[in-house]
């Protein structure tokens, strides 16, 4: 028997007042959206176009055709991915406002029918969590890197400080993740806005100075260059890729922000700031091939290169609050779906519900970033790296976007094969690009994956084994409550509530009890958090309470549902629903709250290899404590368990 230690309770999320979506309100979520979920593809111009035209990733010549056809690439690349796919389409796939990958996972999960359907459902929103959780570590380290490395642009000697300079820059943008996203949105907004009218303005310039870049606009230029250099071209789209960065997050921060924020940031701001910076560098480089080396950078004069470089250090460091924030709503998420163990997850607004912030991915997220830039040192070293990480995320979205298309939407067979041939297409052939070059550091994001798979499939494996042995030492609930009137016990005063997830067993907590120490409270109460996938249950449908037969007490059971954003709070949803139910009366803050633990011990038994039994272990070990995830009471809650050896 043990009391765990107190803890501060996070502020429960609750839904923004409907007056907040129009005026003064939906100007403010669009600013906000346009510094936390643009960010990243906002930054994409810092390395995009200097990568696609470096000689170790294409042999494609600079001159002015190729230029039109490279540029006419991005363009259409942007407009089919971001534009089409993501903004008019995925972002409407939402669970109840909530993005992301798993958002989808959990959507097909409820609409689906069949096992192997389910189990094909899964397996691809792993896959496609790992690279997302892959692009999450990649994304800080590149990005900020590209901004700092304009100093040798300035000066070829400050070289040697690129490395130092970044890591203290994503040091201080780790070190601000626990005051939330919402917090920093109202800095990073004005910063982004600031940025991207800076991008539109460096690309006029050159637009009007070479205008015939215009033609760039057209599609028929991005054919040609694949007709005239059909292999070069098929190498160059591993680095054209680069300019969708961060499309994914646009999707995977909608918990975030609201759909219609991020449309309007994407629409009003960041894609005329980006079409016009990208021709503006397509013009650069046709008039001074010599700046092909970092184009960004020399859009600007030589008086304003020190205050670009301060800007765009700052706008790469608020790019990585994007991946940031959704790896943050994935977790979560992931938790739900028991494909991670239980983590510590702090609700940072009291308006929007999907802002969240998970201490011990923080950290983790830090620490191997950092140890990427002084691994890779450049930008330029991390792009083969980057690119694959993002393909395949893309991939992997479009084929369960589509699966929901027509499970949900009813999409006809039309709409589908025209969704495939075009962008699934074009994804394709982005990721077969990057596929090559697995070799010169794609192999990053796919070792990052498949430390994140081997994570998630043990982790579900063996809680599925623990639940098994669980249901096995628990036994029925009917046949405990049969055995009752024969066991000698004691009544106990008071309340006694048992948290306990299976309706048809027996809380482990509670036969102890009965059979240990031979006392029968009063009045117990047997709690359960039933899980929907949604992210939020209506207050009128969230609670059951029924009597159970018991010939020593009351026994009752009381379910609560839950959903994505609903706080896990034990006693204070006994209070809400001893006030909505009737025949349930009783006062939280009088109970004891009995925790049932099984005490898990490695063995070498042949259902489970060992050595990942030890690395469910070591999971289950950390996990966040359940005290603490109830918000129960430490000097009223008591712990009660057996040992299990897997």
């Amino acid at each position: 028997m043990k009391r765990p230690e107190a803890r501060v309770r996070p502020p429960t999320p609750r839904r923004a007042p409907p007056g907040r979506a129009g005026g003064r309100g939906a100007g403010l979520m669009t600013l906000g959206a346009l510094g936390v979920v643009s960010g990243d593809i906002g930054t994409s111009p810092l390395y995009a176009l200097h990568t696609a035209f470096s000689m170790r990733h294409n042999a494609v010549a600079v001159t002015p055709d190729n230029v039109y056809g490279i540029i006419s690439m991005v363009l259409w690349t942007l407009t089919a991915i971001v534009t089409v796919k993501y903004v008019v389409f995925v972002i409407r796939a939402d669970n109840d406002g909530q993005g992301g990958i798993l958002a989808l996972v959990a959507l097909l999960h409820r609409r689906l029918d069949g096992r192997r359907t389910t189990w094909v459902v899964t397996v691809l929103g792993i896959l496609g969590a790992a690279l997302f959780f892959g692009d999450a570590v990649i994304t800080p380290a590149i990005s900020v890197l590209s901004a700092v490395e304009g100093l040798t642009v300035v000066n070829p000697g400050l070289a040697g400080i690129i490395v130092p300079v970044a890591v203290a820059m994503l040091a201080l943008l780790f070190l601000v993740q626990p005051v939330g996203t919402v917090r920093v949105s109202w800095l990073f907004g004005p910063v982004m806005l600031v940025w991207f009218a800076v991008l539109a303005v460096l690309g006029v310039p050159q637009i009007l100075a070479h205008p015939t870049i215009l033609v760039s606009l057209s599609p028929t230029w991005a054919l040609e260059l694949l007709i005239r250099h059909p292999f070069q071209a098929f190498v160059l789209l591993g680095a054209v890729v680069l300019t969708v960065t961060g499309a994914e997050a646009l999707y995977a921060d909608l918990g975030h922000f609201s759909a219609s924020a991020i449309r309007r940031a994407w629409f009003w701001v960041v894609l005329p700031a980006l079409a016009l910076v990208y021709l503006g560098q397509g013009a650069l480089v046709i008039s001074r091939p010599d700046t092909v080396g970092n184009p960004m950078f020399h859009l600007a004069p030589d008086a304003l290169q020190v205050p670009l470089v301060v800007l765009a250090t700052a706008a790469t460091i608020i790019a990585s609050q994007a991946v940031i924030s959704g790896a943050f709503s994935l977790a979560r998420q992931a938790m739900r779906l028991s494909l991670l163990p239980r983590l510590t997850v702090r609700y940072t607004s009291r308006d929007q519900e999907g802002q969240v912030y998970v201490p011990a991915l923080n950290w983790l997220l830090f620490v191997t970033v950092l140890a990427l830039v002084v691994m890779f040192g450049s930008s330029e070293s991390l792009a083969s790296a980057y690119g694959f990480a993002v393909t395949g995320t893309l991939v992997l979205e479009s084929v369960l976007f589509l699966l929901f298309a027509v499970a949900v939407w009813h999409w006809g067979w039309p709409a589908v094969v025209g969704y495939a041939a075009t962008i699934g297409t074009l994804e394709m052939l982005l990721l077969a690009a990057n596929a090559t070059k697995i070799l010169d550091g794609g192999w990053l994001p796919v070792l990052l994956a498949a430390a994140v798979v081997l994570v998630m499939v043990t982790w579900r494996r063996g809680s599925s084994t623990v639940a098994a042995a669980r249901r096995e030492r628990e036994g029925p609930l009917e046949d405990f409550l049969n055995t009752l009137g024969d066991t000698p016990v004691r009544h106990g005063p008071g309340v006694a509530v048992f948290p306990h997830a299976d309706p048809l067993t027996t809380p482990l907590a509670l036969v102890s009890c009965v059979t240990d120490l031979r006392i029968f409270p009063d009045v117990v109460v047997v709690v359960r958090l039933e899980h929907c996938n949604v992210p939020r249950v209506r207050p009128e449908r969230k609670y059951r309470c029924e009597d159970l037969d018991s010939s020593l007490g009351v026994l009752r059971r009381v379910t609560i549902l839950v959903g994505f954003a609903d706080d896990q709070d034990i006693p204070g949803n006994l209070r809400r629903a001893a006030e909505r139910l009737d025949d349930l009366d009783l006062d939280p803050d009088e109970a004891t709250y009995f925790l049932s633990v099984l005490t898990l011990r490695p063995s070498r038994a042949p259902r489970f290899r060992h050595w990942r039994a030890r690395l469910f272990l070591a999971m289950e070990r950390n996990q966040a404590n359940r005290t603490e995830a109830f918000h129960l009471p430490p000097q009223r809650t008591v712990v009660l368990g057996e040992e299990l050896h897997i």
